[in-house]
């Protein structure tokens, strides 16, 4: 179950979101050449990722910015850049482009530091923009709760699309996290969950204050929980294959 585009595109240019995408894609081509050779990649990630121990021992923060950019492949890369470009547009043209920019690199570091405080010592590499995209997701969920999000269910071999609100899509996202978390174990590797539940979090505390400006609960019902521009309707239309006929 993923998103796959929400029903309200921005009304300006998302300049922000595409310096990220473009970002964290050109990143991704300098060294996915390495993929196929342990001692460089593994030398890479040493060098520019998360190693809780490491900033523990108070050496390399610079690592909380770096690891943002830096994914294990294709599928990571794929689906934290899905989640930018749903989630990031809207976010953007409510904050501002610079303060937008901001939020997502505070919200980066403070999963990272999350991360860090549940594995104090541990000398796993983190990478991903997760925890970044994660902050967005905490902070479009808290301004626009109840903004239109087109979900694509996979069950085998069943595929569907449903649209629900953003809090019943975040919320169940924000809910496995949480229990992705209780039952992992940060210093084997693995999924950075607490990054995620953390990156949430500091997402949408940073966006409180943004909220209440805009008048808290009543910003919710001047907008209907939703992005403050017209929303656009998809229509869906039966597939045009040709059904076999058996004979």
């Amino acid at each position: 179950m993923f998103p796959i585009r929400d029903h309200n595109p921005s009304g300006r240019s998302p300049y922000v979101v595409y310096f990220l995408l473009a970002a964290n894609v050109i990143i991704f081509l300098l060294y996915v050449s390495k993929m196929g050779d342990p001692e460089s990649i593994n030398k890479l990630f040493y060098d520019w990722a998360i190693l809780p121990a490491r900033i523990t021992d108070g050496a390399r923060y610079d690592t909380l910015v770096t690891s943002m950019f830096l994914h294990g492949g294709w599928m990571h890369l794929a689906g934290n850049m899905l989640f930018l470009w749903i989630f990031g547009d809207n976010l953007e043209e409510e904050m501002g482009h610079i303060p937008f920019l901001i939020f997502y690199v505070i919200s980066g570091i403070g999963a990272g530091l999350i991360h860090v405080i549940s594995a104090p010592y541990s000398g796993v590499p983190t990478i991903g923009a997760s925890g970044a995209i994660a902050g967005v997701m905490g902070g479009y969920l808290l301004l626009f709760p109840k903004a239109k999000v087109d979900v694509l269910l996979i069950l085998i071999i069943y595929f569907r699309i449903f649209t629900v609100p953003a809090f019943v899509m975040l919320g169940i996202w924000l809910g496995f996290q949480f229990i992705g978390s209780i039952g992992s174990n940060p210093d084997q590797g693995g999924v950075a969950y607490w990054a995620h539940t953390g990156g949430f979090a500091v997402g949408l505390a940073l966006c409180v204050p943004l909220w209440l400006k805009r008048g808290g609960v009543k910003f919710w019902n001047q907008t209907k929980g939703q992005p403050p521009h017209p929303e656009k309707e998809y229509r869906y239309a039966a597939s045009r294959i040709p059904k076999v006929v058996k004979k």
